[in-house]
């Protein structure tokens, strides 16, 4: 088959590798009509590779066609049409009985300490391989896929893999009072969903903020209070509260992690883990804050007293530095995690099905052949051509 392969900073191909085989009874191998390109694969584009081989498969939004099944899998058969959640998790243990499904304790990573395996996402998580690919291998076929309706185009449902619950997520965890505030740090795909579901929840006032055009713009269209960071600069914070009465929003939700434009010192030192051996440098990312937190500190300063900071964004580094007096002081409320999918699945599908009140159907603004996936980790990692989502056919 045909896969998206990484094999160093900034180089990933397409190759042609060997199509996955049931391994144990309850899998089932899916094929990939719709898989996409996430923010969180620009960490394994930059800065992750300590962490990778070369050959690994990435991406880790995938939907498709069931096209085989083990012996035990009894809830699906050939012909069905699932979506993949991008953390592996058995749907039974202690973790996922309590709807964490990314703490899965059938899939941890003990070697690593982390948490559930993830599809296409490091040796950290797993080193599974992903679904930017014509095929794919998933396990416990009996829970783990979200069987979804035929009819809709794969738009409608791709998003149940990561971008949706991820942003449900964050929403959820930013606690917004009906008829509250909320601040949403980047308006990538997660920032850009994260405000429409805020407003669709009952949020009074969403604030987006971000510093390229085309993002700001797409969410301007759908209500939402934009403010370009480059416009506002340090005057930010004062432009937030003045929008909510002074005192900032109820919550902000970061949704921009690690690929924050910021501190040059932190840019460096990311770059230079890229350098370095990889034993050395997944030591250095290991043990050390190698994160630009300036969105997260932006967010610590924006939120009003008593608020509540909700961090969907992912982050790399194991010693980041926060200002801990300042939140101490201001007693705010930090929520963070990887999506539990599986959690969030029932929440979201009715809004999937009975029409289309998030417009997932033109989410998307770039679709390509899975061909084309090097060129598009660039457009992507560089913001151009207004790239926000990228959705590939294998």
């Amino acid at each position: 088959m045909r896969a998206l392969t990484w094999h160093g900073k900034r180089d990933v191909r397409v190759d042609t590798v060997p199509d996955p085989r049931i391994r144990d009874r309850d899998d089932v191998i899916v094929k990939i009509t719709t898989t996409g390109l996430c923010g969180s694969d620009l960490h394994l584009y930059e800065v992750l590779g300590a962490f990778l081989d070369p050959g690994d498969i990435l991406g880790h939004e995938p939907m498709g066609i069931v096209e085989e099944v083990g012996p035990d899998v009894t809830s699906l058969r050939p012909g069905d049409r699932v979506v993949i959640p991008f953390n592996i998790s058995c749907g039974l243990c202690f973790m996922c009985d309590r709807g964490l499904h990314s703490q899965c304790e059938t899939t941890q990573v003990h070697e690593h300490g982390t948490g559930a395996s993830l599809f296409g996402y490091t040796k950290l998580y797993g080193q599974v391989p992903g679904g930017q690919a014509q095929y794919l291998r998933v396990p416990f076929g009996n829970s783990l896929p979200v069987r979804v309706p035929d009819g809709p185009p794969d738009d409608r449902f791709v998003y149940l893999s990561d971008v949706l619950p991820t942003a449900w997520q964050a929403v959820e965890y930013a606690a917004v009072p009906r008829g509250g505030s909320v601040a949403v740090m980047g308006l990538g795909p997660i920032g850009d969903m994260s405000c429409r579901l805020a407003a669709h929840r009952g949020a009074g006032t969403v604030i987006g903020i971000d510093l390229v055009p085309e993002r700001l713009e797409r969410a301007r269209r759908r209500g939402v209070h934009t403010l370009d960071v480059h416009q506002y600069g340090d005057g930010l914070a004062d432009a937030v509260r003045a929008l909510t009465a002074g005192r900032g929003p109820d919550a902000v939700i970061d949704a921009v992690g690690m690929e924050a434009h910021g501190s040059r010192i932190a840019a460096a030192a990311q770059g230079i883990t890229t350098l370095l051996p990889d034993s050395l440098a997944a030591a250095l990312m290991k043990r050390a804050g190698v994160d630009r937190l300036s969105a997260l500190h932006t967010a610590i300063e924006l939120v009003r007293r008593g608020g509540t900071i909700s961090v969907s964004g992912v982050y790399g580094g194991a010693a980041d530095p926060l200002p801990l007096l300042t939140m101490f002081d201001k007693q705010l409320t930090l929520r963070m995690g990887q999506a539990n999918v599986r959690r969030w699945v029932d929440d979201i599908l009715p809004l999937l099905t009975d029409g289309d009140p998030l417009g997932v159907e033109d989410f998307a603004t770039h679709r390509l052949p899975l061909e084309q996936a090097p060129d598009a980790y660039e457009m992507f990692q560089k913001k151009q051509d207004g790239a926000v989502k990228v959705l590939f056919t294998p």
